[in-house]
């Protein structure tokens, strides 16, 4: 990738709105931008002073005014890139940020590719591999609970953690080296070296621990709504989502696919499934619809396990009940819809805990919304990292833990020079978390899952 050249992005979401954001970053950014610009005082951007707003217009060729703007002037090193950087805040009408970029790029600077922004601030030492990925992180945050973790990271919580593993195999490193130096003294580090390495797998593997808990914090919780046909599953998706998604009939097997719809709702965000519902039948197409509803089942991080109470549940029902009880009873919140039309239903003791509803009445949802909101809170709030790991971190902290636990099993007949040699690869291993050592292709794969205006 080019770094030398300027580029330019929009920043702000394409769409209605008030105002845009263009950004232009680069060595020659203040002076492209004089060139298509005017501002009401007659100076220069390239006059004024660093991190000043200034008030004027955009000029086309024709000497045309395109629209009138505020200029935000900074200079390197000062910046979020680490080079200059000119921010346009124009009119959002898409001709007019078509445009602005046009005329950019007609005067020197090129199109910004995605996590550009991002990758010359690491290229320049504003911040580290981890701290780009958190602003990513950010940006898509879906709770309040993943913009504080990625707040946190962002302000260095995971770059600490992972120094403080950093110096552990350092001092690993230093011991083994002592080790084969003094060799006639007789003098063997080895149970230092196994200490410090079995505290660096346990921190490692405390850190891990969670991880499945925190994707449900970044990207929210998915809820699936299990049951037998005509169980009221989809009338109790409408329901919770206060909107009509799914088609409700009395029809039995209306369902026929997996249907999904995200809510916002107390700093939480749930993905909601409604799902076909569970019979043994010979239709083709409604079976594969069934076994994408038990997929769902073992996806999901909570169920909504759905009985009809207006009629008795027959025997084959009842087993195929009981098969996903015992498969994800610690996920499931028991749910007895049509409360209103409710009948004494013979019950095994597993589901004698039914929380009543009437989806088509509305009744009982405020409780039933309150107890998955509780169940929430429980099941997040087991993670008290201060960072929330991604795949490529959690293979990179998998790789150095079993390496170290490798380390582990020659220390019983140590050969110090191997040992020290495989310390400094797991040291190398561990640099790529931060970015010290990956490769060119390997920043620009992370890069490309940014925004381009990041």
């Amino acid at each position: 990738m080019q770094t030398d050249a300027t580029i330019i992005a929009q920043c702000t979401p394409s769409g209605s709105g008030a105002i845009a954001l263009l950004r232009l970053s680069g060595a020659d950014a203040i002076i492209i931008v004089d060139r298509f610009s005017k501002l009401t005082q007659g100076q220069t951007l390239k006059a004024q002073a660093s991190h000043t707003v200034h008030y004027g217009q955009i000029i086309d060729q024709d000497k045309q005014v395109v629209d009138q703007v505020m200029f935000i002037v900074m200079i390197a090193p000062k910046t979020f890139t680490g080079e200059n950087v000119v921010e346009i805040t124009c009119h959002n009408n898409p001709f007019i940020i078509e445009k602005i970029i046009g005329l950019a790029i007609f005067h020197g600077a090129r199109l910004a590719h995605k996590g550009e922004f991002a990758q010359r601030s690491f290229l320049n030492n504003k911040i580290d591999l981890v701290q780009a990925e958190a602003i990513n992180s950010l940006i898509h945050a879906h709770t309040e609970q993943a913009m504080q973790k990625s707040l946190s990271q962002l302000k260095g919580s995971l770059t600490n953690w992972s120094q403080q593993i950093e110096q552990s195999l350092y001092k690993c490193l230093a011991l083994s080296e002592a080790s084969f130096e003094f060799i006639d003294e007789e003098m063997d580090f080895g149970p230092q070296i196994r200490t410090e390495l079995e505290q660096v797998i346990t921190q490692i593997k405390l850190a891990q621990q969670s991880y499945g808990i925190q994707q449900q914090i970044k990207d929210g919780v998915r809820i699936a709504i299990i049951g037998t046909v005509n169980a009221g599953k989809s009338a109790l998706f409408n329901a919770l989502l206060k909107r009509e998604r799914a088609i409700v009939t009395p029809i039995a097997g209306t369902t026929r696919d997996s249907i999904e719809a995200g809510i916002y709702t107390n700093q939480h965000y749930l993905t909601l499934v409604d799902t076909a519902g569970l019979r043994q039948t010979d239709d083709y197409v409604e079976q594969i619809g069934i076994e994408r509803s038990m997929a769902e089942a073992h996806q999901a991080d909570l169920i909504l396990l759905v009985f009809d109470t207006s009629r008795m549940v027959t025997p084959a029902e009842l087993a195929i009940y009981q098969e996903i009880m015992t498969k994800y009873q610690d996920k499931i919140i028991l749910v007895g819809n049509k409360c209103d039309q409710i009948i004494k239903l013979e019950l095994p003791d597993q589901f004698k805990n039914l929380n009543l509803v009437s989806a088509q009445g509305l009744n009982g949802l405020t409780e039933l919304e309150a107890l998955v909101l509780g169940r929430i809170k429980q099941l997040l709030e087991t993670d008290s990292s201060p960072f929330l790991l991604n795949q490529r971190q959690f293979n990179i902290l998998s790789t150095v833990a079993s390496n170290c636990q490798q380390i582990l099993t020659m220390i019983t007949n140590p050969e110090y020079e191997l040992i020290s040699l495989h310390l400094n690869e797991i040291l190398q291993i561990l640099s790529a978390l931060t970015g010290q050592s990956i490769t060119e292709q390997g920043l620009e794969t992370i890069f490309r899952e940014f925004c381009v205006g990041k």
